[in-house]
């Protein structure tokens, strides 16, 4: 693909991906916000553990095909769609046999995962994966294809649903039902959409072959995958095991908020950033520029982001789940502080690894984190929650150490750019940080406080822009709008010599 096709499709992506992101991460709070003050936090540690056996089971239907067809360079248009083929009937097989053995085994996982009683419920749950396996490889062809416009559409639709389904029910005094029957009607509407208005549809053909080509880059990334899984879900079943499903769903909850929010900015990047950086792998310097752009970009948003919910925990608590979940508030500051931190400096390494092919990379940066984060799990919830939530939380700095050297020795990429890279947002935020800590001596009001945020945010731009490479970008941000600055910095990235 030539390099100026790469560029407009990256651009027109970015714009839809960005625009999709941003309204789905608005609405979703608000309606996360009116179920949290419907249902209770116990109902949210069931879903939690559902979700949790779904997603494992939903890493073998996908089995790493829909990053292989992102990255991989197929000869025309016919070879891709082959390959899509065997993708999704391999998907939907071993979707039908998952759900069949998720069935029959229904109450032995309900034990396992400290929900006795609950069988049925994790059955009826997981008929999704039969939806997800239609969708995942759509997505993937829309992805590759930049055509983050019909993803947008998908998405819209989807974050109206439980407007409509969700909070309904909730009213109606269906708990976690409500939830449930929520999200298969999403993945139903994802399914159709996607399939109704793509280019391919899955017709009879398969080819022993092409799965066995397929098999030999998606391996590592099903393997990845697992990692990850365990990974994200290691203190969940924990928690659901060694305690009870309230704190579950405090803790659960609290995480799923945190991550919406900062999915406010990185959400619109990833997707458009792997399938860049993919189009990109063979050209080291144009690669090179375009994380770091990406980088440097999203840590002006995210560490200021990350400080601040740190110092107004309370007050985000109060706003986004109500008076009953006052214990979630020390868990929403210490995740979003090391959330920050490690999306910075970790979170776009693994798209690294992927795009250069070698996803092998990714499954070891994830076993060298398991290896202490799950000690540390079990050790610290032997001596009660809150030591295992700030031992979960402060645990992941190990895993940017470990990502950081990876880069360094593996990929090859300078890691002393990384650090000067966000040094300028690094030195603000902090800074921000300490006036907003002493700003929050004066009172403890309402009405301070967001006098105070606003104060620390116009604090926060003017001591960056004392930074001469960064006062460009800042006005860029504050008058023409963030994304025609990435925009832009993309395109110089890729228009430097080589």
């Amino acid at each position: 693909m030539k390099e100026e096709n790469i560029k407009n499709k990256f651009i027109n992506a970015t714009k839809w991906s960005a625009i999709t992101e941003i309204a789905a991460k608005l609405v979703s709070p608000i309606t996360n916000m009116i179920l949290a003050r419907i249902i209770t936090p116990e109902a949210f540690g069931v879903v939690a553990t559902v979700t949790m056996i779904m997603s494992f089971a939903d890493m073998f239907t996908d089995a790493g095909f829909q990053k292989y067809l992102v990255q991989h360079e197929f000869k025309d248009e016919n070879e891709k769609f082959k390959n899509a083929n065997v993708a999704f009937w391999t998907n939907f097989g071993i979707s039908v046999f998952l759900w069949m053995i998720i069935i029959v085994f229904r109450e032995q996982i309900a034990v396992l995962v400290g929900n006795p009683g609950l069988g049925n419920v994790i059955a009826i749950a997981c008929v999704q994966l039969l939806l997800t396996s239609f969708s995942s490889i759509q997505m993937a062809i829309y992805r590759r294809d930049f055509d983050f416009k019909t993803l947008f559409l998908v998405r819209i639709v989807a974050i109206f649903i439980p407007f409509v389904v969700t909070i309904p029910l909730a009213l109606l005094g269906l708990s976690y039902w409500s939830l449930i029957v929520g999200s298969i009607v999403i993945q139903f509407s994802n399914a159709f959409i996607m399939t109704i208005k793509s280019k391919w549809k899955p017709y009879f053909f398969y080819n022993i072959k092409i799965l066995k080509e397929m098999l030999s880059f998606s391996i590592w990334s099903l393997i990845e995958a697992i990692s990850i899984w365990f990974t994200s879900w290691a203190d969940v079943f924990i928690i659901g095991t060694a305690l009870n499903q309230y704190y579950l769903g405090i803790y659960k909850t609290s995480i799923a908020m945190v991550n919406a929010l900062m999915a406010l900015i990185t959400a619109s990047i990833v997707p458009v950033l792997f399938s860049a950086l993919s189009r990109l792998q063979d050209d080291e310097e144009k690669f090179n520029n375009m994380y770091l752009t990406t980088q440097r970009f999203v840590s002006i948003f995210v560490f200021p982001l990350g400080i601040g919910i740190y110092l107004y925990s309370d007050l985000a608590t109060r706003i986004m789940l109500g008076s009953k979940w006052k214990e979630a508030s020390s868990i929403i500051g210490v995740w979003a502080l090391t959330s920050s931190i490690m999306i910075v400096l970790s979170h776009f390494n693994s798209e690294v690894y992927r795009a250069k092919g070698r996803p092998k990379l990714s499954f070891l940066a994830q076993m060298l984190h398991l290896v202490v984060l799950v000690p540390v799990c079990i050790v610290s919830s032997k001596y009660g929650f809150w030591p295992l939530v700030y031992s979960r939380a402060w645990i992941r700095m190990e895993c940017v150490l470990v990502d950081l050297i990876i880069m360094k020795y593996a990929i090859g990429f300078p890691v002393v750019k990384i650090f000067k890279n966000v040094m300028p947002t690094v030195v603000s935020a902090f800074v921000m940080g300490v006036l907003g800590f002493l700003l929050q001596k004066i009172s403890k009001g309402l009405l301070w406080s967001f006098v105070s945020i606003i104060i620390c945010s116009l604090f926060y731009f003017g001591i960056l822009c004392l930074f001469p490479d960064m006062r460009e970008d800042i006005n860029k941000i504050l008058g023409k709008g963030k994304l025609k600055l990435f925009r832009k910095k993309y395109v110089i990235a890729c228009d430097k010599e080589n």
